[in-house]
């Protein structure tokens, strides 16, 4: 009886997983191994589906029920913030076989992961992860700090086959995004005043050139600016989806 039952179980989680992933806008990138499907969960929470594994990017549980979403392969967390380290949807999402990459002052919060500091490189269950550095350097809170002090948070750079994705976490168009290269699929924050203003975006954009760029994490700021400062600039396909 219960291996009758088994199935049907795994039919209904199935089900619901699918309905709740509805929701949300998806796209696809054709690579060298595969299709990588993207799932827009919104503000800095993607999932990305490569070979049959589940990357969850910064879960955060006030924009989604986590728990009818997939279970994570791999978990990838920029920095300490709350709407980025989120542990109950972590929680949700994780496993015994889930690895969690974060940074050092997310390790202070939550235990057992693979801690990444800027400039590291890693493979984890089969994927190239490269942790680039994400902070403020304009952008300060009233007493003079940064919003996102450097050395202190992540971005992260994934190879899915031929195809080169960067999720550039909380920054500002840095020196060092602005040196990236051979990047196809870029995620560049866009959150006033805590991140890029449009016109930072466009810059950083410009110089190293990804062939895709998602603006994200956007909150309320007018994406038709990004769009119109990059109008003449060619071989970057700017695509606008629910992010804020």
């Amino acid at each position: 009886m219960f291996k009758e039952i088994l199935p049907m179980i795994f039919v209904v989680f199935a089900a619901v997983s699918a309905n709740a992933q509805e929701q949300f806008e998806k796209d696809i990138i054709t690579t060298s191994s595969g299709d990588l499907k993207i799932l827009f969960i919104g503000h800095g929470s993607l999932i990305f589906t490569f070979n049959g594994k589940f990357i969850h990017v910064d879960p955060y549980g006030t924009l989604a029920d986590y728990s009818k979403l997939p279970k994570a392969d791999i978990i990838l967390i920029t920095h300490d913030h709350p709407d980025h380290l989120d542990p109950q949807a972590i929680a949700m999402i994780r496993t015994k076989n889930t690895a969690l990459v974060l940074t050092k002052t997310c390790a202070e919060k939550i235990t057992d992961g693979i801690v990444m500091k800027n400039g590291d490189v890693q493979t984890v269950q089969g994927l190239k992860i490269e942790a680039v550095p994400a902070y403020n350097i304009v952008q300060k809170r009233d007493n003079g700090q940064p919003f996102h002090p450097r050395g202190v948070g992540n971005g992260y750079v994934m190879t899915f086959g031929d195809k080169r994705v960067y999720v550039a976490g909380d920054t500002e168009n840095i020196p060092e995004m602005k040196a990236l290269r051979g990047i196809d699929v870029a995620f560049l924050p866009m959150n006033l005043p805590y991140t890029m203003t449009p016109e930072m975006v466009a810059d950083a954009a410009k110089a190293f050139k990804p062939k895709i760029l998602y603006p994200y994490h956007y909150g309320d700021t007018d994406t038709s600016k990004i769009v119109a400062a990059l109008k003449d600039t060619k071989g970057i396909e700017i695509r606008i989806r629910k992010m804020k």
